[in-house]
């Protein structure tokens, strides 16, 4: 359902800064609960019929008009930088574009440090081979409008020259609504400046625009730099995916190592993500888990660190408060707002097993595909990958890394601040290990239709 059902009803309006209607609905809209969708990749081998999909589907591609009350099933549509190639874009506008995005993520591995077992070598194909041109997603909040969506989106595509399928992969809410290790996810999402609404209850102050969509002035006060024309980058953004595969078995095994009962497991499990299963945060609710409270979005993002700089109730290095550190009083000075990111992560495969633990669990088709927008996002990754990730030197925590997306080296452990001693956990392994990844630029629907135009006709 839209967000303002969620919530309730009418949500206090501010006024409108941004082209809603000229902005793709991912950006804005709230990935639908529960969800259904699929990711679809083209490779494009005919610049006439690479430039005839981007027509075809532009009328079909949601945009955020009222995004928090408009429809929960849409269209989406990105490009990779081999693909703005394949359509025949113009050098000039290619050569514009930041030169992470040119370069592909696959050949940023050093800088986002996937090594060892994320090594791109390890990838499923087709990822960082260069051959993803155009990567379409479905979201809906009903497989019966999915299947319409889907069959809307083939239409588009199906039988034209030089355009095939490399991949189709489905995605969808677990029993739940639960990920692949069993937890609740998409809870706090960045207020975005200009959007329409008020902040919902813990967002903080919104963030200027222009660190999210281009074209706009960012926190600097002056917009990012986008790609030329101005047509071309205005109200677009750039997303980056990552495909992790999820190690549930080894996931298991180690709540099962270290904590002798179903209580003391479900606890530790929640100190490794800052929150209980059920989306409840253990600033609220530290001592149990409140199913009610993680439910309710006016509620479960309601909350500071002010009166935890310890990290007594949520440990300095959990994943959540690692992603978004809010008030803590970090080591390294950073401005939390120049590194927030709109997430769009969508499950796919077998839902969690809580008895799994055999070393063939690890390898069950289920993970998240973790989708990230910003204006900035290759930049953002990398700077979370090196600094807030992979490594702890921020918060005082040395080598740590993040229990959940972190690739973890032998030996690792997870700090669990405790009174009078802290308590160290030693064993944990790398549960999500990386199976692919790309950076897309999700073009505005103006840009969509000026690239459908390049090179003067079509198919």
């Amino acid at each position: 359902m839209p967000l303002s059902d969620r919530l309730g009803g009418d949500l206090p309006r501010r006024p409108v800064s941004l082209e809603l209607d000229d902005i793709q609905a991912t950006v804005l809209r709230y990935r639908p609960e529960p969800y259904y969708g699929t990711h679809i990749m083209l490779h494009v081998s005919d610049p006439r019929g690479g430039r005839e999909v981007l027509r075809r589907l532009a009328p079909h591609v949601g945009s955020a008009a009222d995004w928090w009350r408009g429809d929960d099933t849409w269209i989406a549509v990105a490009i990779s930088h081999t693909g703005m190639v394949a359509i025949g874009t113009p050098e000039p506008s290619l050569q514009s574009f930041p030169e992470a995005f040119r370069q592909g993520m696959a050949a940023r591995a050093d800088q986002l440090r996937d090594h060892g077992a994320n090594d791109p070598r390890y990838w499923d194909s087709p990822f960082g081979s260069g051959r993803i041109h155009l990567w379409i997603s479905i979201f809906s909040d009903t497989e019966a409008r999915w299947h319409a969506a889907m069959e809307t989106a083939r239409q588009q595509y199906q039988g034209l020259s030089g355009v095939s399928v490399l991949e189709m992969h489905d995605f969808g809410a677990q029993p739940g609504d639960l990920n692949p290790l069993g937890y609740k996810d998409g809870i706090g999402q960045p207020a975005i400046e200009g959007g329409g609404i008020a902040p919902l209850p813990g967002q903080g102050r919104p963030i200027k625009a222009g660190e999210f969509v281009l074209g706009y002035p960012g926190e600097a006060g002056v917009p990012l730099p986008m790609p030329h024309p101005d047509v071309l980058g205005r109200n677009g953004t750039f997303v980056g995916i990552r495909k992790y595969q999820s190690r549930v078995g080894a996931f298991n095994r180690f709540l099962q190592a270290n904590a002798r009962s179903e209580e003391e497991r479900e606890l530790l499990a929640a100190k490794l993500i800052g929150r209980w299963r059920s989306g409840s945060p253990l600033t609220l609710t530290p001592g149990q888990d409140d199913p009610k409270l993680g439910a309710d979005p006016l509620r479960n993002d309601d909350f500071t660190y002010a009166d935890d700089p310890r990290g007594l109730r949520v440990p300095l290095g959990s994943h959540m408060r690692r992603m978004n550190p809010r008030d803590t009083r970090m080591a390294q000075l950073a401005d939390v707002n120049l590194h927030r990111i709109v997430r769009r992560s969508t499950g796919y495969g077998a839902p969690y097993d809580p008895n799994a633990t055999s070393d063939a669990a690890d390898e069950v088709p289920r993970g998240i595909y973790f989708i990230f927008l910003s204006a900035k996002a290759m930049a953002t990754m990398e700077f979370l990958q090196q600094e807030w990730i992979n490594s702890g030197n921020f918060m005082d925590l040395g080598p740590e890394r993040d229990p959940n997306v972190g690739l973890q080296e032998e030996g690792a452990v997870f700090t669990i601040p405790k009174e009078p001693v802290r308590h160290r956990v030693h064993g944990i392994e790398t549960f999500n290990v990386l199976r692919g990844g790309e950076y897309l630029f999700l073009p505005g629907l103006t840009a969509l239709r000026w690239l459908a135009e390049q090179q003067g006709g079509h198919a």
